[in-house]
């Protein structure tokens, strides 16, 4: 198992709830390929360096997962075809 994290930079459009279920959407992704959560970190709103489909702002989300690395290919299939999510990166944790 390797250690990822996971950052996502979703859209201001969406309420509190649709937010929050878009989420748990991802974590079911992970969970499904087979990933462990260890934690979630929510910074909240934050303006966008530059313009991203009109955006200037996001809501950035940060999660720290153990999983193969089959699951990070996957992962990143599913998460470039899903709307509202303006950015997302997938990269390997140090030790």
């Amino acid at each position: 198992m390797n250690k990822y994290e996971v950052a996502l930079v979703v859209t201001p459009v969406l309420n509190d709830e649709e937010r929050a279920a878009y989420v748990e959407q991802v974590k079911d992704y992970i969970a499904r390929r087979g990933g462990t959560i260890t934690n979630v970190d929510e910074w909240g709103k934050r303006r966008l360096a530059y313009e991203i489909a009109h955006q200037t702002e996001g809501y950035y989300y940060f999660m720290q997962v153990d999983a193969e690395p089959a699951m990070a290919v996957d992962l990143e299939k599913d998460l470039r075809i899903m709307e509202n999510l303006l950015r997302y990166l997938i990269f390997r944790a140090d030790e």
